[in-house]
C-alpha cells in the first residue's frame, strides 16, 4: 500500500502547477461554502432570536380554533335540514374568568404568564393621524415576559405608574407622529373614548412591525381606552425553553380551550422560508465543490493518458487492476484531502472577517457585527462533499486505466 500511494505522489509532483492548481480550486469550493453556511446560519439564528425576544413565546387569545356549533347546527346536526343565511351569536370578545385561567397557567412550572388587553387605536399629535396597536400591560408581570424593558432606549417600564395616563410608544411610531419624550397626545379608540395621554418612554425592538405600530399602556387604562373594564383578550406567555413552545401550547388549548399560538405557529411561514433559503443555499455549494471536481477529474484523466505505458509495466510486472484503481483513485483523494484542509483554513479566516465586519443599520441604536455562526458540521458536510465528488471524479478514469490491455499499450496500439 505504501508503494501506490509512493507512486501516486509521484505522478502529481511530476504535474506540480497543475496539481497546485486544483488544490487551489478546491480549497477555495470548500473555504467559500464554509463563510457561506456560517453566515447563512448565523442571519438564521439572529433573526429567530430577534423575533422569539420581541414576540411572545405563547399567546393564549380570546378565540376558539375550531368554533362551536350555533344552536341552530346543534338541533338538526343530522343533516337533515339546510341552514341558509345563519347569522352568529354576538357576544362581547375576552378570556372569560381571566385571572383565574391565569393563575391556572401560573401554576404549570417553567413558565411565566401575563394578562394583555390589545386594541386598535388612532393617536392624533400636531395635526397628525397615526393608527397603532395599544398593548394594555401590567408592567411588573410583563417585564417576565417581554424584551420591552431591555428595547427601552427612553424613559422606564415603571414609569407607566408614575405618569398620569402615560405611554410608551415605538420609536418608529413616534417618529411618523413626530413626537418626542414628556410630550401630550390625544388617543381614541373604535369605542369612541377619547383620552389624553403622555409619552413616558420610547422603545426599540428592531422588529420595524412591532416599532412602527406598537405603543404600551397600563392595563386599566387601556380597558377605559377601550370601553372593556376588566377585559382581558390574550395571556402571554414566557418559557424558559423555547424549543418546548409547541407542546406546551397545546396542552395549554387543551387545558383552556382557548386558541393558544406558540411563536413556531404564528410565524410558520416565515421559517417555511428560511428552510428553502438553506435549500438553496446547500445546493449552491454542492455546485461549487462539484465544479472544483470537475479539475480533478481533468487532472487524473491527464495522469492516465500520459502514464499508460507505466500502467503497462506495472500491469506486466503483475499488478492487479484493482491496485491501478487504488493509484490514481489515491490521486484524487490526496487533491481532495489537500485541498479541504486549506479550505477549512480559508473558510475559518473568511467567516472570522466577515464577523468582524462592523454595519450600522437603520433600527438599530448601536454598531453591530454580521452574524456568523460557526459550527463543525459545516466543515464536515464541505469536507464531505469536497472528497465525494474527487473520489467520482478520480474513479472513472481509474476504471479506464485499470482496464487497459499492456500488450496493445506496449505495441503502441493504444
Amino acid at each position: 500500500m505504501n508503494l501506490l500511494a509512493e507512486i501516486a505522489a509521484t505522478h502529481l509532483r511530476g504535474r506540480l502547477r497543475q496539481t497546485i492548481v486544483v488544490i487551489a480550486g478546491v480549497a477555495t469550493g470548500v473555504g467559500f461554502s464554509i463563510a457561506m453556511a456560517a453566515l447563512m446560519e448565523g442571519s438564521e439564528r439572529d433573526f429567530i432570536e430577534r423575533l422569539v425576544d420581541a414576540t411572545p413565546h405563547i399567546v393564549v387569545k380570546d378565540e376558539y380554533r375550531h368554533p362551536p356549533p350555533q344552536p341552530a347546527e346543534r338541533q338538526f346536526s343530522g343533516g337533515a335540514v339546510s341552514i341558509q343565511g345563519l347569522r352568529p351569536k354576538e357576544e362581547l370578545r375576552g378570556i372569560r374568568n381571566a385571572r383565574a385561567r391565569l393563575a391556572e397557567i401560573d401554576r404549570m412550572r417553567g413558565l411565566n404568564a401575563a394578562p394583555v388587553l390589545r386594541g386598535e387605536v388612532v393617536m392624533r399629535y400636531g395635526g397628525k393621524d397615526v393608527g397603532a396597536a395599544l398593548v394594555g400591560i401590567e408592567p411588573a408581570r410583563h417585564r417576565l415576559v417581554s424584551q420591552i424593558e431591555d428595547d427601552l432606549v427612553a424613559g422606564a417600564l415603571d414609569d407607566l405608574h408614575r405618569t398620569a395616563n402615560g405611554v410608551i410608544l415605538g420609536a418608529g411610531l413616534a417618529e411618523k407622529l413626530g413626537i418626542g419624550l414628556g410630550d401630550s397626545l390625544g388617543v381614541s379608540s373604535p369605542s369612541g373614548v377619547p383620552m389624553r395621554m403622555k409619552v413616558a418612554g420610547l422603545f426599540r425592538s428592531g422588529v420595524v412591525a412591532v416599532d412602527d405600530g406598537q405603543a404600551y399602556a397600563l392595563l386599566k387604562k387601556a380597558q377605559v381606552l377601550q370601553d372593556r373594564p376588566n377585559v382581558v383578550n390574550q395571556i402571554q406567555i414566557r418559557l424558559k425553553d423555547v424549543r418546548t413552545a409547541r407542546a406546551v401550547a397545546a396542552r395549554i388549548e387543551a387545558r383552556l380551550g382557548y386558541r393558544t399560538e406558540s411563536w413556531e405557529e404564528a410565524n410558520e411561514g416565515l421559517l417555511e422560508v428560511l428552510v428553502i433559503r438553506n435549500t438553496i443555499m446547500y445546493t449552491v455549494v454542492g455546485a461549487i465543490l462539484m465544479v472544483a471536481a470537475f479539475g480533478i477529474f481533468n487532472v487524473i484523466s491527464t495522469i492516465t493518458h500520459e502514464k499508460v505505458r507505466d500502467i503497462a509495466i506495472l500491469k506486466s510486472l503483475g499488478f492487479p487492476e484493482a491496485d491501478i484503481r487504488r493509484i490514481f483513485v489515491s490521486q484524487s483523494l490526496i487533491l481532495g484531502v489537500a485541498g479541504s484542509a486549506a479550505g477549512c483554513a480559508l473558510g475559518f479566516a473568511l467567516s472570522t472577517l466577515l464577523g468582524s465586519i462592523q454595519i450600522e443599520l437603520k433600527n438599530v441604536t448601536a454598531l453591530t457585527r454580521l452574524p456568523v455562526y460557526h459550527s463543525w458540521l459545516h466543515y464536515a458536510i464541505a469536507i464531505g462533499i469536497a472528497l465525494a465528488a474527487a473520489g467520482f471524479a478520480g474513479y472513472l478514469p481509474a476504471r479506464k486505466a485499470a482496464r487497459l490491455d499492456p500488450v496493445d499499450i506496449i505495441r503502441g496500439a493504444a
